[in-house]
């Protein structure tokens, strides 16, 4: 149970791509401005119309179908029966010994078996499988029912959550848990449509994992590891974040899945990528399914045509379409690298750097407080970025304003009340990466040295000693 997608996965998370599962749109509030990666990497490509065996196909789809050749999928039940087989001995003898996978195995009943499925894999997006696994086991020792994470507060969740990023899968998990405690009876549907249809945050690949893994449905799932496998194996040179791509990748899933073991097999094409398949340096010696890899046959064929160069090419197998430009190979603006290997696929996805916003912050503190020194946080909006974690005063800035004194100084006053200015000292900067920002922290400090302690607070705000601030729900960003 592992990825997720929005570029090449690497061996510790889950790469989502571009319409990811519950993902919110964020902005920066007023008070300053999501994290990401690898194997874990659990990612999904964009979800697009139902092309599995057995559904009725688009019209749209019968088109697309035209412009693409038979090399890029498998074309009898002979190669679908040893991908199937390679892969899920080879997972049997090889599948990493994760907390989630002995959960799902060891659970009869079907709720907590889902649940427990449902919350990996949230966790594991965008996030490395190394990470998870002391979130997860501290997660179900907290709450190791559906029923005990919907009646748990959101500060709760928010706090255990502080860390792992993407703090909206914590919050909508939690609101999917209530909404099947409260309105379905406390049971998770079963199947991966009522699951994608019902469940808040839950996209066609958590549905399809859930479904797989904990109900045993015949389902496919397609993340960032089962992106760079089903590429390589089939030779898909195309941008997998591509409609064409992305229903063809569903569809090969679909083929694939085994009917017998849904939620093995899914596990396995994930633990491939994860493992054995990798974005850069794969280990194609010890891949299950290398001699049904057409990106493998690639390799040795540019190999043997270069040694054979006198003597003419050797007649070897490519992608020939009937007409047009097939959808699924490299662009002409891509040629073959050689020092690359079965890397050339896939398609890395061009990636927009990140905006660049710069905001100052302080830490105010209390050092004669009663009790002992204390610091002020104030909260977040309750939607947005970091929705609801706790920080220090913030202040967003203009990158040509560095040094905003003033607008910090009624910032602070606004929480704690009048305030020395004198005192505010400049510390230095810290930057923080999101995926989609880049966000520079101008820090201050500021000691209410010889004030009256303040006692009362405004809501949204508090005093807290530094071992509270490290136990609270506060962002990374705030614990640099």
């Amino acid at each position: 149970v592992m990825r997720k997608p929005r570029a090449a996965v690497g061996s510790g998370h889950r790469k989502q791509a571009a319409s990811q599962e519950g993902r919110e749109k964020h902005t920066l509030g007023s008070s300053q401005a999501k994290p990401s990666a690898p194997d874990g990497c659990a990612g999904t490509i964009p979800e697009c119309p139902e092309v599995s065996a057995g559904l009725a196909r688009q019209p749209e789809e019968v088109v697309l179908q035209a412009s693409i050749s038979p090399y890029h999928l498998f074309r009898d039940t002979a190669e679908v029966t040893a991908f199937r087989g390679n892969l899920l001995s080879w997972y049997d003898r090889e599948k990493r010994d994760l907390p989630w996978r002995r959960q799902a195995e060891d659970e009869v009943d079907l709720d907590k078996r889902a649940y427990a499925v449902w919350v990996s894999e949230v966790m594991l997006q965008q996030t490395q499988v190394a990470t998870v696994i002391n979130y997860y086991t501290r997660w179900m020792q907290k709450w190791p029912t559906l029923q005990d994470l919907a009646s748990a507060s959101l500060e709760e969740v928010n706090q255990l959550w502080a860390g792992l990023g993407y703090y909206s899968r914590g919050r909508r998990l939690q609101e999917g848990a209530r909404k099947v405690v409260e309105e379905l009876g406390g049971h998770m549907p079963r199947t991966a449509e009522t699951l994608q249809q019902l469940l808040p945050g839950v996209g066609r690949y958590t549905a399809g994992a859930i479904a797989s893994i904990a109900f045993g449905q015949a389902t496919g799932v397609v993340d960032g590891n089962v992106v760079r496998v089903l590429c390589r194996v089939r030779a898909i040179g195309a941008d997998p974040s591509s409609t064409v791509v992305s229903q063809q990748l569903w569809s090969l899933a679909q083929q694939l899945v085994d009917p017998a073991r849904p939620g093995d097999f899914n596990q396995a094409a994930m633990e491939l990528g994860a493992t054995v398949c990798t974005p850069q340096r794969p280990h194609c010696s010890q891949c299950p399914v290398q001699n049904l890899c057409r990106a493998r046959q690639r390799v040795e064929q540019e190999q043997l045509s270069a040694s054979q160069s006198l003597l003419g090419s050797p007649d070897i197998e490519k992608c020939a379409p009937n007409t047009g430009q097939c959808q699924l190979c490299p662009p002409p603006t891509q040629p073959w690298d050689q020092t690359l290997g079965v890397a050339n696929f896939p398609r890395k996805a061009s990636r927009r750097p990140p905006r660049e916003v710069c905001s100052a912050t302080c830490v105010l503190e209390q050092p004669r407080a009663l009790g002992g020194a204390r610091i002020l946080l104030v909260q977040r909006p309750k939607s947005g970025l970091l929705a609801g974690l706790w920080e220090f005063p913030s202040v967003t800035l203009e990158p040509s304003e560095k040094h905003q004194y003033k607008a910090l100084m009624q910032e602070l006053q606004s929480w704690a009340g009048p305030l020395p200015a004198a005192g505010l000292q400049h510390l230095g900067e810290v930057v923080h990466i999101f995926s989609h920002i880049k966000l520079t922290y101008q820090v201050y400090s500021l000691a209410l040295e010889g004030q009256t302690p303040v006692t009362t607070t405004p809501p949204g705000a508090r005093w807290l000693t530094r071992e509270e601030f490290h136990t609270a729900a506060v962002s990374t960003a705030m614990k640099k």
